[in-house]
């Protein structure tokens, strides 16, 4: 007999985990995240895309801001089953997360299964038995503020995305996205590029003295901070164009400085002063989701994205509380039980008397959710879970757990000590009077840091906060010099960003929102405005683009300030003290009180952006970088200021249309991928002009074609080619000659690389055999022919073709050497989908739970998958096969069961449409009853709306 009660979730892996704790009268079944969306204006059918939805799917000319839903063609299936099994049920249960989206979810569920019994809202912030049959019993009615909010969201980030995407697409390039967010957090990177990109070093020298009290054994290092009275100048000193922001400083270089060292060398120290003073460092809170992320890319290496999912599976599994929160709180019960197992691992001594609570940090912090923790009133230690949790699950777990046991642990105590000591310089040309200085900090009691201590982002100036002992001295004490080193310095340039510091500026400044940061950060990665140095983000020249016109011509848009102020909005609406509809009109229509534009009136008229000048960045001394169709090149053109000819003085614009030409033509050069943009000085721009223009190195004469080959530098590497003559050059259409050109192998050196070497790479493909294939038509006759086997150089590295089948090589030389019987070898092993296909199952695990079936992770055509046998899982973008784990696995299996069969676009899309088409305007009909307020609008996170307009935050 079927359940009575119907408990919707968003993900198999929760409704798994919670039907365990319900029992026989709960069904649990998962929506399998968002099941409508505001389709994509293309996919609406005929008669709507003439009405007030074709634009947008969002009606902006009433005034009204309703926006059309449709059930997602992969949703449908799933749609319909959820209203199958809540025909047999008595209560509906929407137990989606607890914040705007997840309660957007839930309205939407209501909206498209119109239920006709009774609907309770469960909420929960751990999957705990004990939770799950709290919330069960304690529900409550679906919060519209908060769907209100949410909704408010999707439909401004579609206006905006859809509004100004076009702009760069006309402007720069097909395929550029804008968005709330993400706008501005590709701003933040490249205006720290930029900041990079202004400045100049500057040089510093200072001494280093190694000192011990006469006659003890104890020595100590001490470094100079005075001569004569003038305090030397040291890295923070300077500004960031390479000049002394202060007047009094000593600046020393090195001839100074090594004066200095020698002299003190030869002289006897004295102690000056010890001042000494009572350190106390207090506990961190516990995690929030911005925190998390932060400290999971300093110590376990995980980008946000990555963080996320893996905290994803420990809240759905039970191991933590929710994972999108900016609250620091924790409940009494959770208190209670970091407490105790600071008390009965470290001791009495290393828990306060009084428990310690934690005020809001974050700007706009959103609902009142816990701070990430431990799940449970009794929290389970990293050793109790490390049978259960592995890899990034189990360091990321132990990370939460740490952090909360130590926030509510006692403060670090110590002291720190200052001692400072003079040295008089006999005859030093540098001065006089030198005075040396040493601090150190003793901790005599770790308190919270015998159990964690939080990471560091990279800053200038490179703070060494190490603890240090000092020998205890006083003043008068003499002092032997053991030792004195003159070292040079040059200031260093702010550090970029790296993912944790990004969503730190973030959230300090009041952009996005918990559940945002991760998807921004991977977003404006994706789209190609930043990419990845090692763990730092650098803006691309793309970027600098992109960010210029909308800092020229829509500068509210990327304000930091008002960016934050919708999110004040944002969380006003959800509280129910502001109206979304009226909001979204002063967004998109201005405020006539203020005569502030609004978003329609910016995009009216775009005459007046001049697209060459906005992809143009000016390097110096007549060096330019633009962002072109095919990607940045660097360019050289009419130095800006007065033209030596004609007297006219020449400004930006000018600069940016006045291009020096080499035989009609200017002077052009690809910018490689790896020359980041404060990289490129005009010195490199002028290097990189040269190897274009260079013809390359002349080898000799290709015996069998007659022409030259030359060896060149490309923007892909080094290669080698064929100089066609004149007459070929000139032929054009069929008659058209193309040059042979080939990569050069890894192992050689363009400098030294010779003819012989050259005409073997131009030889390939090379025919290594052939063989008679023998293929059976649908009548049955058998047909032979003959076929090549070629050995050839591609984009993934050597392989073999035979036809249309192909077979990696392990090395390039085997290009050359690979006989046709080793060919026919490799060709008689099972067919080797990509480079690592040859090896068994990448990683095997248990049965799946659903289909009994061992599961094991392999490596197809389109990249590594999981599969039971019966059914193939792709694994998502960061999915990394070495580190998925079995849950993971599964996860990925169930959801692609839930979606069922992969249907042709084409068909999904007829039959879609028109069956959609009623439900729109049944939805829209059932909304206006409701309420015009609360039923127009909606926020996804579906791949649906990850569209390049989408212009998601």
């Amino acid at each position: 007999m079927a359940a009575s009660n119907l408990v919707i979730v968003e993900s198999p892996a929760k409704a798994k985990t919670i039907a365990g704790y319900l029992g026989p009268d709960y069904t649990v079944e998962a929506s399998v995240g968002h099941i409508r969306d505001i389709p994509q204006p293309r996919d609406l059918p005929a008669a709507e895309k003439k009405g007030p939805f074709g634009r947008f799917g969002v009606n902006v000319d009433d005034g009204s801001f309703e926006a059309l839903y449709v059930t997602d063609p992969d949703k449908k299936k799933k749609v319909t089953e959820l209203k199958r099994l809540l025909k047999d049920a008595d209560t509906l249960y929407l137990a989606t997360d607890e914040d705007r989206e997840g309660e957007a979810i839930a309205w939407h569920l209501l909206e498209a299964l119109k239920p006709k019994v009774p609907v309770k809202r469960m909420v929960f912030h751990e999957i705990t038995q004990e939770a799950i049959q709290r919330a069960v019993q304690d529900t409550r009615d679906l919060d519209m503020d908060l769907v209100d909010a949410q909704e408010a969201r999707r439909i401004l980030d579609r206006l905006y995305g859809f509004e100004i995407s076009p702009v760069l697409w006309r402007k720069i390039t097909q395929g550029l996205s804008a968005g709330r967010v993400q706008s501005v957090a590709t701003r933040i990177v490249v205006e720290r590029e930029r900041e990079r990109m202004a400045f100049r070093a500057a040089s510093y020298w200072d001494v280093t003295g190694t000192f011990t009290p006469s006659g003890a054994s104890q020595d100590f290092s001490a470094r100079l901070s005075a001569v004569d009275g003038a305090r030397v100048a040291v890295g923070r000193d300077f500004a960031d164009d390479g000049t002394l922001t202060k007047s009094d400083v000593r600046h020393l270089d090195e001839a100074a400085a090594t004066a200095v060292a020698e002299a003190t060398r030869a002289a006897t120290a004295t102690v000056t002063s010890v001042s000494e003073k009572p350190y106390t460092r207090r506990p961190y809170a516990p995690f929030t989701t911005s925190t998390m992320q932060q400290e999971a890319s300093r110590k376990l290496r995980l980008g946000s994205r990555d963080a996320m999912r893996v905290a994803q599976r420990l809240y759905e599994n039970g191991y933590i509380t929710y994972m999108r929160t900016d609250s620091t709180n924790l409940s009494s019960s959770a208190i209670s039980a970091a407490r105790g197992q600071a008390r009965d691992m470290y001791g009495a001594d290393y828990v306060p008397e009084q428990p310690r609570v934690y005020g809001k940090k974050a700007k706009n912090a959103q609902e009142a959710h816990e701070a990430i923790r431990p799940s449970g009133d009794r929290f389970r230690t990293p050793a109790q879970v490390s049978g259960e949790l592995r890899g990034d699950e189990f360091r990321l777990y132990e990370l939460i757990w740490k952090r909360t046991v130590a926030s509510q642990m006692a403060d670090a105590k110590g002291s720190t000590a200052t001692i400072r000591l003079r040295a008089d310089l006999v005859g030093c040309p540098a001065g006089e009077q030198a005075e040396y200085s040493a601090s150190g900090t003793v901790i005599t009691f770790r308190g919270f840091l015998a159990a964690y201590e939080e990471g560091r982002d990279e800053s200038r100036g490179g703070e060494d906060d190490n603890e240090r002992r000092l020998p205890k001295l006083s003043e008068g004490v003499a002092l032997d010099v053991l030792g004195a080193e003159a070292s040079g310095h040059e200031t260093s340039p702010p550090p970029r960003y790296t993912e944790a510091s990004l969503v730190k500026a973030m959230e300090e400044l009041g952009i996005g929102r918990p559940s945002t940061y991760a998807s921004t950060v991977a977003t404006i990665q994706d789209r190609g405005y930043v990419r990845r140095q090692g763990s730092a983000l650098v803006a691309t020249w793309l970027a600098f683009a992109v960010t210029r016109l909308m800092e020229q011509h829509f500068p509210r848009l990327v304000d930091y300030d008002f960016t934050a102020r919708m999110e004040e909005d944002l969380d006003q609406i959800a509280g129910g003290s502001m109206d979304r509809v009226a909001w979204l009109g002063r967004f998109y229509d201005g405020e006539q009180a203020t005569s502030a534009e609004g978003l329609r009136q910016m995009v009216e008229d775009l005459g007046d952006i001049d697209a060459k000048a906005i992809s143009t960045v000016e390097i110096g001394d007549g060096i330019v970088v633009r962002v072109g169709r095919y990607g940045p090149y660097v360019e050289e053109v009419a130095p800006a200021g007065v033209d030596p000819e004609t007297g006219e003085v020449r400004d930006e614009a000018a600069l940016a249309q006045a291009p020096t030409e080499k035989d009609g033509k200017p002077r052009r050069a690809n910018v490689p991928e790896d020359v980041a943009p404060d990289e490129m000085t005009p010195e490199r721009g002028r290097e990189l002009l040269a190897q274009a223009a260079d013809d390359g190195r002349e080898l000799g004469t290709n015996p069998e074609s007659g022409r030259t080959v030359v060896a060149k530098a490309g923007r892909y590497g080094p290669y080698v080619t064929e100089v066609l003559t004149p007459e070929e050059a000139e032929l054009k259409g069929k008659a058209k000659v193309k040059p042979r050109t080939a990569s050069l192998f890894k192992d050689m050196d363009l400098a030294t690389i010779e003819l012989d070497t050259a005409l073997r790479l131009l030889s390939l493909p090379r025919v290594v055999g052939t063989v008679t294939e023998t293929t059976t038509g649908e009548d049955g006759t058998e047909t032979s022919a003959e076929v090549e086997i070629t050995a050839q150089n591609g984009r993934y590295g050597p392989y073999l073709k035979k036809g249309t089948d192909s077979r990696s090589l392990e090395t390039e030389d085997q290009l050359f050497t690979v006989t046709l019987e080793e060919a026919l070898a490799l060709y008689a092993q099972p067919k080797r989908r990509g480079r690592a296909a040859a090896k068994p199952p990448l990683k095997e695990f248990a049965e799946d739970p659903a289909s009994g079936k061992k599961v094991v992770v392999k490596d197809g055509r389109f990249g590594p998958y999981v599969t039971d046998g019966e059914t193939n899982a792709t694994l998502r973008r960061d999915d990394e096969p070495e580190t998925i784990t079995q849950e993971r696995a599964f996860e990925l299996l169930a959801e692609k069961r839930a979606k069922g069969p992969t249907t042709r676009k084409k068909t999904a899309k007829k039959s879609g449409t028109k069956k959609s088409t009623a439900k729109k305007s049944g939805t829209k009909k059932a909304a206006a009853k409701k309420s015009t307020a609360k039923s127009t609008t909606k926020k996804t996170t579906t791949k649906k709306t990850a569209k390049t307009a989408a212009g998601s935050g």
